[in-house]
Parts: structure tokens; sequence; C-alpha cells
């Protein structure tokens, strides 16, 4: 076995375990960057944002109609209705030029400014004109009705929102609102991805016999952009140990985590374990899991740099790269360690059988039907790829179980 070769490989263990043996080296943010608020969607949050000031910061309509002071209504009725005064009105983006008294009232359309001598508003649905200055109001309103106080949405010095905090559209809407147009967010990673095997040809390329195109460092490098990341895609290598060793010991210092997709071949994945293992130390953590698909998988730490050997086969691929790298690249981003992936329940079309021991996954696809939800097993060999295109997402058989019986309600794990 070549120097720094792991000592004994396919020694399993669970996803979770796996996982566990990874997650001590990974700590983040590694490194933060200053960016505009309106550029920041999609971004980890690297810092705790508070309020620097009251939302609103003055008192809104949030109807048209009057702006009153509310004991001038009490009592008014259809039969017997309250009489007001209308002296102004408020222009949109303006504050009232004349405060309503006993008696008075203002007209007001949404989001216009209080005047300070109004404490409602009457909803212009439940007055009637009277002639050019009067209304007639029909039913009472109390204090504060259909008005928004100053920092009723936000107070200065309230928590925004937590480092680690992944900004939706609604956040950017809502920071801007403060004139916060700036926040620091994590650096997005650089992931390194090497496709492996002397079967494997460029997408442009015309296959000759025994050749395929390669699939799995395009579909990696798509779920590293999902993920909010920056994939470079360092090539195709031959099923050689040297070149790929070189080429990954090069590529160490271009990323800040690093994917190897392997060949198929049981001396091509040991061969790219020996070539992890050669990097540096701490090593190879994990070579192999309770999973099906996805036994053959490699989580290492070189440095403080993640390396992944990935199997080749694209769903295998995809199943490991949702179970290991997404939560590492979170990490190493600072997210917080929560299950971001999206899911829904439905029920199962049909049987489907499980070994026990390890975790199964299998895709498929989501159809509505007049009863709800149900969940079409999509069944192939993990070398298939259109048994991904075809799905919507997959379902995961814990390892303690044999299987799952048609009509059993299940969460599919959407992509």
């Amino acid at each position: 076995m070549l120097p720094g070769a792991v000592k004994e490989l396919f020694n399993v263990l669970t996803p979770g375990d796996a996982f566990a043996r990874l997650a001590p080296y990974l700590h983040g943010p590694r490194a933060t960057e200053r960016v505009r608020t309106e550029d920041a969607l999609g971004r980890v949050l690297a810092e705790d944002l508070t309020s620097p000031g009251s939302l609103p910061t003055f008192r809104r309509s949030t109807m048209d109609g009057f702006a009153v002071r509310a004991a001038d209504t009490f009592g008014a009725s259809e039969g017997l209705p309250a009489y007001l005064t209308v002296i102004d009105e408020v222009l949109m983006g303006r504050p009232a030029e004349r405060d309503p008294r006993l008696g008075e009232a203002v007209r007001i359309a949404t989001g216009g400014m209080l005047p300070d001598g109004a404490d409602a508003v009457v909803m212009v649905e439940h007055t009637q004109d009277v002639d050019d200055s009067t209304i007639e109001v029909l039913r009472p309103v109390a204090p504060g009705e259909h008005v928004i106080q100053v920092g009723e949405d936000v107070n200065s010095g309230d928590h925004l929102l937590p480092a680690g905090h992944v900004l939706r559209p609604q956040d950017v809407g809502g920071l801007l609102a403060l004139g916060i147009v700036d926040v620091t967010v994590a650096m997005r990673l650089r992931v390194g991805i090497i496709s492996g095997g002397d079967e494997i040809v460029a997408p442009d390329a015309e296959p000759g016999p025994g050749q395929i195109r390669d699939v799995n460092s395009y579909t990696i490098a798509a779920l590293v952009e999902r993920a909010g990341h920056t994939p470079i895609r360092l090539g195709i290598v031959p099923d050689v140990y040297e070149s790929l060793e070189r080429v990954a010991r090069d590529s160490l210092d271009q990323v800040d985590v690093l994917i190897l997709s392997a060949g198929s071949s049981v001396s091509t994945r040991d061969m790219t374990a020996q070539v992890i293992a050669s990097l540096g130390e701490p090593g190879v953590l994990v070579h192999g899991v309770s999973l099906k698909p996805g036994k053959p998988t490699i989580l290492a730490m070189i440095g403080e740099k993640p390396v992944f050997g990935l199997p080749g086969n694209p769903v295998s691929c995809m199943v490991t790269f949702d179970l290991f790298v997404a939560p590492t690249l979170h990490k190493l981003a600072g997210r917080p360690a929560i299950d971001h992936r999206q899911s829904l329940a439905a029920r199962l079309t049909r049987n489907v059988a499980s070994a026990p021991g390890r975790e199964d996954y299998f895709q498929v696809r989501v159809e509505q039907r007049d009863d709800g939800l149900w969940a079409e097993p999509i069944f192939g060999k993990s070398n298939l790829i259109y048994t991904l295109v075809k799905a919507d997402g997959m379902v995961r058989i814990d390892l303690d179980t044999s299987g799952l019986t048609e009509g059993q309600w299940v969460q599919v794990i959407l992509f």
C-alpha cells in the first residue's frame, strides 16, 4: 500500500456516523466580504444584524378614508351617524398641513402620514358625503384602528437576522427599508471537481466503444451552484495513480473543497482513497458508508480542506452529495446545522423492499390525484442518469427498516 494510504478500506459506517467523523473539522465562515444588500440574495450572513432605526418612522394609515379623533365617532351608526367636517387632505409623501380638532376629519389614502391630532382612520366605505366639506360616519372606530404605529414593524435596536441566515428576497427588501445598504457575508466557497476514469470523454466529444460522456462533473457543478458556491471543474483525469495524485495535489491550492468523482471499478475506488490519503493529514476519515446507492463514498480532511471521493455512478453521486457535501458547504459558510432540503408528504404507489442495516434511497415522481399526492417509485441502476431526470425527489428508507408498503405515507426530499 502506498505511503499515507488508508489502512483499512471499506470499514462502513452509517451515514450519520460517517458525517459525525467529518463534522468536528468543519468551522465557518472561513472568510467574509462586504457586499451591497441589493446583490446579497442567497448569500449567508456573517454577522448578527440589529435595526438602526424604527419602521415605520411615522404613523401610517392602512386604509383609504378619513383620519379622525376616535372619540368623535363613538356611538355612530347608520341610524344615528356622526357628522364631521373635512378640513384637509393628506398628500402622499407629505405631512398633513392641518390637524383635526373636535368634530373634524382629514381625508387620507393608504400609506398616508396620520396628522398629529388624529388617532384612528375611518374607512371610506363607512362614510357618506353630505356636502363638499361634511361627511357622515356610519360606524365607530377605536383609537389606533386602521393605523400602523411608529416602530410597529421593527423598533430601533431590535434583532433582525442572525449570522448564518441565508438572505431571501423579503430579507433584502426589509434591510433596504431600514437603510442597510451593505452587509457582511460568507465568501462563496471554491469547490474543485475532478472527474476520473479512462472511459470518460467531454460532453461535446463523440464517445468511442466503451466510452461515456462526462455527466458527474457537470451535475456536481450545478449542485454546488445551487448551494450558493463556485464550482471549478478541473478536467477529466485517466485512471493512473500518478496523474490523479498530481492533479489533486495541484488543485488543493486553488480550492476550499475538493471532490473526486471516481470510476466504477473497485480498484479505481481504492486508488482514489490512496491518492486522497497521500495528500496530507489527517487524511481519510471514512471509506465506505452503509448506504444504497453510495456505499464507496470517501470523506477526508487534508489540512483544513475537506476532500470527497464520490461514486462514479450519477445517482450515487447525487445522493452522496446531498448527504455529505451539501451540509459540509453549509457548515463552512457558517450556516446552522439545519436540514434545509424541501420535502413533502405523499403516499407510495407500490411496495419497496430494502435490506436492513443500510439506508436506502430511491427516486420518485410525485403525482397529484383526486385523493392527494402519491409518490411513484422510479427504479433503475445507479448509473442511469434519467432515473434522476424523470424524478421529482427521493425517499429515504431507514437502516433498521426492511421496506415500505403501498399506501404508506413517506417524506419526499425534493430535488
